[in-house]
């Protein structure tokens, strides 16, 4: 008996562990498809911020154009040219004029700030933050000007030190998300003398709290110079701002001073230094290098000639003032600067600082053009052996890319990527990180994740919210391109049935969105397949559209304008140098033709001029052009097949 039960409880142990092993390989299974879905997701988000950027950076070959064509706004306005084109240094007159004519009221309710700030000071406006308070204006200019008179001082390069009781943390982008920066602080300690901090750049744009942020920074820096060291990232510069949410969260807080405020901020990101070297042996910089990068050529350019990095300095004649007969590219022809040709960078001085800002490491050797974000390169492992070396260097920590684990090491740990800024794409995209780096060049890795409802949630649950949202801004890039998709599709329908196979449709839909993205495996999320593996192309847009803010207006002028509302948003932004948000009939369609000789676009003049007519509501002549753009956006339609997770608008 004794035998016979053994043999039975060794049969059941074994079944019991199969059962075990195949819900353990199922588990993995599960895991492993969840995780490529958010691998996924998250390269459907990364795609199309590259790809705006890129339309940000040809921007500037539009602006030369603009100004080339359009007489007009030199006439109206000539520091125009300076603003884009270069930076002659500015009128401190108008400190005292800014701050002078601005009061603080009995009945503001935010945080009051003495000068000269001191540690308090610091308190004080990180509790009112939590709160939700605004700073006031008043302190808000007092601090830019203090900021920008410190930021004057300092070298391009900034050199700190290590020592065996004193660790060094290092912080990469925040992009307006507070929380973050809240939570490194109640993580890691308040910057002092004995709690240095590196922050390496894009401060700003995308969250909701930038100003609150910059303030904190600002006020740290000057609190705490040799201990608090700030570096420029791609948007501290003030046209990104105007694409990436910056300009308009601050004249939405500062609805009378917002206007004086950006004005004092262009010059105050222009005087950011470019980097921060630790105990001679460790750079950081925000984006990264190339094949050219030159230190030496680095550490001595006047850095504040540059205050918008995406626009090239126009080659001036030194006798003249003009911009010489060689430029053919970039920057107008004719165009009379109002400085002599010492206040702009050279075009070799504007590509070294455009590497270091806009770059992207890459395990492929040798260094090529960064064709996703349209500026920079991307570098490989021998070349940042090569640059370390030839520098006396060990290692290179960047920022500027999202990574979904807040950090990443690469180039056989000579190059770190650290990003501050969690959940940045979508809640629960990704963690943030950042690096403490100790005596004889320890490092030490920190992630954290500010945490809310979704966060809690299941891996699936998490993985289905990162995953709708992606596919939710795709759609809408593909609905931007409606009649362009509808021609490629029918050109590879030969026999008009309204079907073409999978590869004909991937083909159609990258050779059009230029996205790089795995069109496939992405395919159940947007289009319907029939038994045969065959696409019904027209169901990409069967639950979504553009809101026609007309309804006679023809839907390839609905799709164009909405395609490049960001661009338009920003161009007449530039125009409107006092923030009023409105301009001009006359400038408005003057833009307009421009911007369709300029981007090739086959729009009839008199159908945007009758639809800028219709949303003139008052007839005075002008136009809110904010409000006429915002008539443009996509509703989305509950899927009656539930191929997606998307919700009504």
């Amino acid at each position: 008996m004794g035998c016979g039960s053994s043999a039975i409880k060794i049969k059941k142990s074994a079944k019991t562990i199969r059962a075990a092993l195949i819900i353990q390989n199922w588990y993995r299974g599960y895991r492993a498809r969840l995780k490529t879905r958010q691998r996924y997701a998250l390269t459907i988000f990364q795609s199309i911020e590259y790809a705006d950027e890129q339309g940000q950076l040809q921007l500037s070959n539009f602006f030369s154009f603009m100004l080339e064509n359009y007489v007009h706004i030199q006439e109206k306005d000539p520091t125009l040219v300076n603003r884009l084109f270069g930076c002659a240094p500015q009128d401190d007159r108008g400190r005292q004029e800014c701050i002078g004519i601005v009061e603080v009221p009995d009945s503001y309710g935010g945080p009051r700030l003495q000068f000269p700030l001191n540690t308090n000071s610091l308190n004080i406006m990180i509790e009112a933050f939590k709160k939700q308070q605004i700073l006031h204006a008043y302190y808000v200019l007092e601090i830019l000007f203090e900021t920008k008179e410190a930021m004057k001082q300092m070298p391009n390069f900034t050199h700190i030190r290590t020592c065996p009781t004193k660790e060094i943390t290092i912080c990469g982008d925040l992009h307006g998300k507070l929380e973050d920066l809240l939570l490194i602080f109640s993580k890691n300690g308040l910057p002092s003398g004995y709690n240095p901090y590196v922050f390496n750049g894009d401060f700003v744009d995308r969250g909701k709290c930038s100003i609150e942020i910059l303030m904190i920074l600002f006020v740290s820096f000057l609190l705490y110079g040799d201990d608090l060291c700030l570096n420029r990232g791609n948007h501290e510069d003030f046209l990104m701002n105007m694409r990436y949410g910056f300009t308009k969260e601050v004249l939405s807080k500062y609805k009378i001073h917002g206007g004086k405020i950006l004005q004092v901020l262009e010059e105050v990101f222009a005087w950011l230094p470019l980097g921060t070297i630790i105990d001679d042996e460790i750079l950081i910089m925000h984006g990264g290098i190339s094949e050219s990068t030159d230190l030496n050529l680095l550490h001595h350019i006047e850095r504040n000639k540059m205050k918008s990095v995406l626009m090239p300095p126009v080659p001036v004649d030194k006798d003249s003032g003009t911009e010489t007969k060689k430029n053919k590219g970039h920057t107008p022809r004719g165009v009379r600067l109002s400085g002599p040709p010492s206040d702009y960078l050279t075009k070799h001085e504007w590509e070294q600082v455009i590497d270091i800002l806009w770059s992207d490491p890459r395990g492929k050797r040798g260094c090529y053009p960064n064709t996703c974000r349209g500026g920079g390169c991307y570098f490989g492992p021998d070349v940042t052996t090569k640059f370390l070396n030839k520098n006396r260097l060990k290692l290179l920590i960047r920022s500027h890319e999202c990574k979904p684990e807040g950090y990443e090491v690469c180039h056989d740990g000579k190059v770190i990527t650290v990003f501050s800024a969690s959940n940045y794409y979508e809640e629960g995209s990704n963690r943030g990180a950042y690096i403490k780096v100790g005596f004889c060049t320890t490092l030490r890795f920190f992630q954290y994740q500010v945490t809310k409802a979704t966060c809690f949630g299941p891996l699936h649950q998490r993985v289905n919210t990162i995953e709708s949202s992606a596919i939710r801004i795709l759609k809408e890039r593909v609905v931007s391109r409606k009649t362009d998709l509808i021609h490629s599709f029918q050109l590879q329908d030969h026999t008009k049935s309204g079907k073409i196979s999978m590869g004909q449709w991937a083909f159609s839909m990258e050779n059009v969105l230029g996205l790089n993205l795995p069109w496939r495996t992405l395919s159940s999320h947007l289009v319907l397949t029939d038994q045969d593996g065959n696409i019904d192309y027209m169901t990409c847009f069967h639950d979504i559209h553009i809101q026609k803010p007309v309804k006679e207006a023809q839907s390839a002028l609905i799709e164009t304008l909405y395609r490049y509302r960001s661009d338009l948003q920003i161009i007449f932004n530039v125009i409107d140098s006092d923030h009023s948000g409105l301009i001009s009939m006359e400038e408005f369609h003057s833009m307009w033709k421009l911007f369709c000789r300029h981007y090739n676009l086959h729009i009839g003049d008199s159908q945007v001029d009758e639809l800028a007519e219709r949303m003139d509501l008052n007839k005075d002549g002008s136009i809110d052009f904010n409000e006429f753009l915002k008539a443009f956006y996509v509703v989305h339609q509950l899927d009656n097949l539930n191929k997606s997770n998307t919700q009504l608008a």
